[in-house]
Order: C-alpha cells, then structure tokens, then sequence
C-alpha cells in the first residue's frame, strides 16, 4: 500500500548537519543580512517545507507573475509574494549571483542565499494587486510603504538551522513532524483550524461540526507569528488553547502553532493559509467569514465582503488540494441553550451574541464575562494578560508646533497624575529626551522621525509595565506617530493630544526665540516654517491655548482619561 500523499514526507530546504557546520564556517566571510521578524516567519517556513513548492524569496519574474495573477511564472498556484525586502545601500552593495548571510536578530545564522534577482518593486500596484486597495488603513499595505525595505532581492536559500524559539517548544511542528504525528496516530483526514484569537464556546462548536462534517480529525492550528496589530499576545492566546484542549476529545484533536507572519489578505490570504495547511499534512480546512480580514478600510467600509475568501477558495479548492469547509456564523440561542449556525435559526429565537469589541470592553471594565460565551479559564487567562482599563499603563501623546504649550500642559497633566497616585508617572518631553536619550541627533527629516521612535519605545516599555508615560515631542510626520501608535497599543492605551495653537500664536510666543533664526534662514527644516507639520486627523483630544489657562488643559485631558476608564472617577 503507498503512502498517502498528504502524509509522505515532503522537501525541506536545510542540509545535513556536517555541511551545516561546514557552511557556517564559512559564512563568516559573507555579507550579512539581519532579517526583521516578519522576515525570520518567512524564512523558517521557506526552510522547513511549509512554503513549499518556494525554493527560496521569489525571482522578480516570479513575483510579477504572484502580484498579477496568482501564480509563479511556471503557472503553480501561489497567492502571496514572498520577498526579501532590505534598504537600497544594502542591495547596492552586493553583486548578482553572490551569496549572502542570513541572519536573526542576535546575529545567529540560520541560511545562506544565493541572489539572483534585486529589483525596486511598484508597491502600490502590489498594494492594489495582493490587498485588493493601496490604503494605509490596510496593516499589509501600512507594513509595505512604511515597514518593509524599498529593494527586493530574490533568489534560492540553503538552510543551516531553524529560527529560535524558546517557548512551546513541544508545541512547534515543521510540516514533516506533524506528517509524522498523523501517520503514527493513523489519521488520514485532518480539517485544520486557523485562528488568531483565543478559542471561546462558539469555535469550539464550529470546531466540533467541522470535524463532523468532514469526517475528520482536528488540528487546532494558531497562528503565533505575527498577526494584526491589536491582537492578544500568543503567549496569552496559547495558554488559553491549553485551557480548552482538555474540552476537546483527546484521541482525534491536537494542537500545533504556526510561525506565520500573517498579512490579513483576505481572499488571497485565505488560498494561502490552505497551501501551508496542505504541507502541513491536512485534508481539509475551515474557511470563516471575513477570512483573515483586517477590519475597516479609509471610508470605513470593510475592506472585503464577508464570504469573499470562502468563493476565491472554493474556486481553486481542486488545485490547492485541500478541501475547504465552510465556516458558518455562530450564534447562542437562549431556548435551547446552544450554539447553532446564524442562518438556520427561526426568527423569533432569542440570539444572544458578543462581539470582540464588546469582549475588549467588558475586560477593559472589569465586567461580567458569561459562561455561555465563554469557558471560564480562558477568562481567567485574558483578565491576567488584561486587567480593568483603569489598573493598566497608557501613554499620553502630545503632538503640536513648537510653542504651542505641549511642555506645559504635559507638566501641568504630570503633577495632577502623581496626586492621584496609583502608578508611576514619566514625562518624556522633546528637551529631556533631545538631552538623555538622543544627544547625538540633529534636525533632519530622518533625525527627526528617529528621535520620535525612540520614545514611542520607552514609552511602549513604561506601558507594558503600568506605567503612565506622557510624552510632549513636536512629531511632526503622520506615518510616525501611527507607528508609535501601534507599537504602545500592544501593550494599553495610547491617548493622541493636538495642541492646535496656531503658527502666528507660536510665533508670537517664540520663548526660545527658534521662529526668528528659522526665518532668518539660520535654522534649516524648522516645523511650521520651512518643514511641513501633519495635522492629526482623528486625535482622541484636541486642545486650544490661546486664551486658554495651562490647568484648564491639563483638566480637559484629566476628563478625557477619566471618561476612557484608564483613571477612576
């Protein structure tokens, strides 16, 4: 009898442990490169099979054929480009046809590349092509203008060894080791489960159907790579699938994490996902409403149609090899005391339904969590990793012109805060950090835009930690301060501040006396003057000095906290 083929090993990218050593040895002589984490996703899964059949970062022909329709240049079905962006004077340093070193961010080497291809990709077709919009609203199309390097460079990878990870480590399987587990457990028809978000009662009946239906055994199969800024953390999401697990029947359900840097594709992102799982050794895969999407677009209109990603794979399902099964929207239905499929429910039942927005408020706010919705030790894990809004750390972010008050205000807020007392306060003002932090940076754009990050991160420690952190830089540039939003969002709040005080009122003040030289020329790129300033679009606050007492200020941001829940009334 063969082996079935879902279950046959399949190729991995590494080479044999002496030729490993061998390589390593002399890799010391070659240019490296040190990968970003999204990149170190790529390539573990480039290496181990999961990406197969990609021998390494995709040939600019065969990203152009991927970007435009599907498939790499040879026709193969595959949705989703992966390249290896880095920064123009690192591609302009190699040759073609040079071999470089790949790196983690410790300086381990996990592969050699060989590149064959450098190339300045049109992001914003890629952005329109694979996302289906350029809007920066999207995290994937964010992450491609703003994150990821201007060159790509392609070409076949030799593994040395695989990234790193010193968590679960018992629950991380390359694509051979879970074919292993299914051949020795007997399995031959597994229905994969992705998900990014702790298990709660509804998946665990969609879960359940799904098995049933397929006739299946279950992997529960989470994604711990890099999801969608805002998600809960995977060390909290991985401890609550363990809660569950025991839920689960143990003799036909297991639990393995996928290293995956995800890009919230939606339909092409849902293709994708099925690929890995059919390396992966599944059979079939559950697609849900809204696959793998990012939320609202610009307009706030959603940026894909609810069942999009389950028609795109319906259509490709034979080529992909895995068989999709369809996710149907699950709703508690009081009468009967059960989860049953929104559309199969007569109309005059009692649907009882918690959105994710609504969870994160009720966690926020200390609020009761109901049994039906979910099991009790998940709750418990979530309350540990998100205690009530008003016992977490936030940064407060004043934006605004130099002279317009931030320093003051931010003062004034810091004092009011230590009287309440409760958790440790830290002003992070653009004069303290320029002294402390950033002595060696000038004025430039890039200077600039450094200074910012550089206390988005302290900030985003304080945060993580409990801390308050208020910060009071001029932060001229959107992009930037979107960043250092989305950094210190992991962690807690991030309340954005627009001190609106008018160029004339700033220059009117002009305390330090930086508008004169700046009209006079001897102050290059001045804020306001002859360097643009980004007004915010949608602050949680914005605040007027003119005429306006600093206390008076201070007290509006004291109210707008108190009316976030992140200080008791």
């Amino acid at each position: 009898m063969t082996m079935l083929s879902n279950l046959a090993p399949i190729p991995e990218l590494y080479v044999s442990y002496d030729s490993a050593q061998k390589l390593k040895a002399e890799a010391g002589d070659l240019k490296s490169h040190d990968l970003t984490p999204r990149q170190i996703c790529d390539l573990g899964l480039l290496m181990n099979g999961g990406f197969n059949p990609l021998k390494g970062f995709l040939s600019q022909a065969d990203y152009e054929a991927v970007v435009e329709n599907m498939r790499l240049q040879d026709g193969t079905l595959w949705p989703m480009p992966i390249t290896l962006d880095v920064s123009e004077k690192f591609a302009d340093s190699l040759e073609l046809g040079e071999d470089i070193a790949l790196r983690d961010q410790e300086g381990v080497i996990l592969a050699t590349m060989t590149v064959t291809d450098r190339w300045t990709p049109d992001k914003s077709n890629e952005a329109e092509k694979v996302f289906g919009a350029d809007d920066s609203a999207h995290p994937g199309v964010n992450y491609l203008h703003n994150t990821a390097g201007e060159v790509y460079l392609g070409g076949p990878v030799t593994g040395i060894q695989q990234p790193v990870h010193y968590d679960f480590r018992g629950r991380r399987d390359t694509p051979n080791e879970l074919r292993a587990l299914f051949r020795k457990l007997g399995w031959r028809r597994i229905v994969a489960f992705q998900t990014r978000n702790p298990l709660h009662r509804a998946h665990q009946e969609l879960t359940f159907r799904a098995a049933r239906e397929a006739q299946a055994n279950l992997l529960i199969h989470p994604v711990v790579g890099m999801t969608k800024p805002g998600d809960v953390d995977h060390f909290t999401r991985v401890r609550c699938y363990e809660a569950v697990l025991d839920k689960y029947p143990a003799a036909t359900t297991t639990l393995s994490l996928l290293n995956l840097a995800m890009r919230m594709g939606g339909p092409r992102e849902a293709v994708w996902h099925g690929l890995i799982r059919k390396n992966h050794g599944c059979t079939h895969f559950i697609v849900g409403r809204d696959h793998a999407g990012p939320g609202k677009n610009s307009a706030g209109e959603d940026f894909y149609g609810p069942y999009d990603a389950q028609e795109l794979f319906r259509k490709h399902q034979e080529e992909i090899g895995v068989e999709m099964v369809d996710f149907k929207h699950m709703v508690y239905v009081q009468e009967r005391a059960q989860y049953e499929p929104a559309d199969e429910i007569e109309e005059d039942a009692t649907v009882l339904n918690i959105s994710g927005t609504e969870l994160r408020r009720r966690l926020q706010e200390g609020l009761e969590i109901p049994e039906w919705f979910s099991f009790p030790e998940v709750v418990s894990e979530l309350r540990r990793t998100r205690p009530p809004r008003n016992q977490q750390g936030f940064t407060v972010f004043f934006t605004g012109l130099s002279g317009s008050g931030k320093s003051t205000i931010a003062n004034a807020l810091m004092v009011k805060l230590m009287e309440m007392g409760g958790r440790p306060v830290t002003l992070l003002d653009g004069d303290i950090v320029r002294k402390n932090l950033s002595s060696e940076l000038g004025f430039s754009k890039e200077h600039r835009d450094l200074n910012i990050r550089r206390i988005g991160y302290v900030a985003s420690e304080i945060t993580k930690n409990g801390g308050i952190a208020i910060c009071a830089p001029i932060a001229p540039y959107a992009t930037t301060r979107r960043a250092v939003r989305e950094e210190i969002e992991q962690f807690g709040a991030f309340i954005e501040i627009h001190v609106a005080t008018s160029l004339e009122e700033c220059e009117r003040r002009d305390r330090k006396g930086l508008y004169k030289l700046a009209r006079e020329g001897k102050i290059k790129e001045f804020t306001g003057i002859s360097d643009p300033y980004d007004v915010p679009e949608d602050p949680e606050l914005r605040v007027d000095t003119e005429g306006i007492e600093v206390d008076n200020c201070a007290h509006q941001v004291l109210l707008k906290l108190e009316n976030m829940g992140l200080i008791g009334a």
